[in-house]
């Protein structure tokens, strides 16, 4: 298939959907904005084909993390996660009618057309939430981030594919890399912040070489700390690890456009400063979801479109890598 020219691909975005597609893509964003608050705040300031196309994108990684979430068996989660795979191999293969029942499968479908997703990280996140329906655990920081990188470093690269990046910036081609970067400083703040919750269904994402190391290798599920350990000092020290995480990935900034890098830096700002929270009070994790009030995240997503966070992180000097 010959390679659409820059124009007729601009004019594949601009299209308006089908009635089909549009309701389909309606009900992606009413599932975005129902149960992915901070999501749904950094792409309201991306145009409506992007925003679109993002909240499908969402939309069909819900389903894939509330199958592994859910109360069905272990065999019934991996029958379920393949089937997804087939759906996802149908998107890919231009099989899914507009008329289609599925609106996720019609909405996804429509935005692979208009947009150069990679689609082959929908297939990691459905093997990242395999590992979790298997029960993995993770001894180190290496075997943790080939997790993070499939459950969130993949969403990254999807992103990047509605995003693009400006055309001539130099290190365009580092971009994938500073998104996956991303996707792993964003995964460790929810590892963090979700702590708790996670013990007492049974996973632990931490490192038990660090949980080792920190003499917290006890139950986390707990409203106190486990006794005798330095919680603080753990959770002190994988904030450490997010901050340079976030550091480098925030380089993608200055790659993208106005609006693409105002959505990135506002769903990346929620998160840095909700990791700023944790730092403060490492405890808090245990006693509860923390979170930002609704106008803080408003004040992050203005900051976003003044195009300051792009700013700094372009004088940023190239430093070694986190990863």
């Amino acid at each position: 298939m010959e390679r659409r020219t820059a124009n007729a691909e601009r004019a594949a975005r601009q299209a308006p959907p089908s009635p089909q597609v549009f309701a389909a893509y309606r009900y992606c964003e009413a599932v975005t904005g129902r149960q992915a608050r901070n999501f749904a705040y950094g792409i309201r300031l991306l145009p409506t084909a992007q925003r679109r196309a993002m909240s499908a994108l969402y939309a069909f990684s819900r389903r894939v993390d509330d199958i592994g979430d859910g109360p069905l068996e272990t065999e019934v989660k991996r029958a379920r996660l393949e089937e997804t795979r087939d759906l996802l191999d149908l998107v890919r293969a231009g099989k899914v009618p507009d008329d289609a029942t599925d609106p996720v499968a019609v909405a996804l479908a429509d935005a692979a057309e208009r947009f150069p997703i990679p689609l082959g990280g929908l297939d990691e996140l459905i093997d990242g939430v395999l590992m979790d329906v298997r029960g993995r655990a993770y001894e180190t920081w290496d075997e943790l981030k080939e997790y993070c990188r499939c459950v969130a470093g993949a969403i990254g690269r999807l992103s990047l594919g509605v995003f693009g990046t400006v055309p001539g910036a130099p290190g365009a081609d580092r971009a994938p890399h500073y998104a996956d970067t991303l996707g792993l400083a964003l995964q460790l703040t929810n590892i963090l912040r979700d702590v708790r919750e996670d013990a007492a269904e049974g996973r632990t994402y931490l490192p038990r070489e660090d949980l080792a190391a920190f003499g917290c290798d006890t139950s986390l599920d707990r409203h106190a700390p486990p006794a005798g350990g330095d919680f603080a000092g753990l959770v002190r020290f994988e904030v450490g690890r997010a901050r340079a995480l976030f550091a480098e990935g925030l380089r993608l900034l200055p790659l993208l456009d106005r609006r693409s890098a105002a959505c990135v830096a506002a769903m990346a700002g929620i998160y840095h400063r909700l990791l700023a929270r944790i730092a403060r009070d490492p405890h808090a994790v245990l006693r509860g979801r923390v979170s930002l009030p609704a106008r803080e995240k408003a004040y992050v997503a203005l900051r976003g479109l003044s195009g300051l966070d792009a700013r700094l992180a372009a004088r940023t000097a190239p430093g070694e890598s986190a990863t």
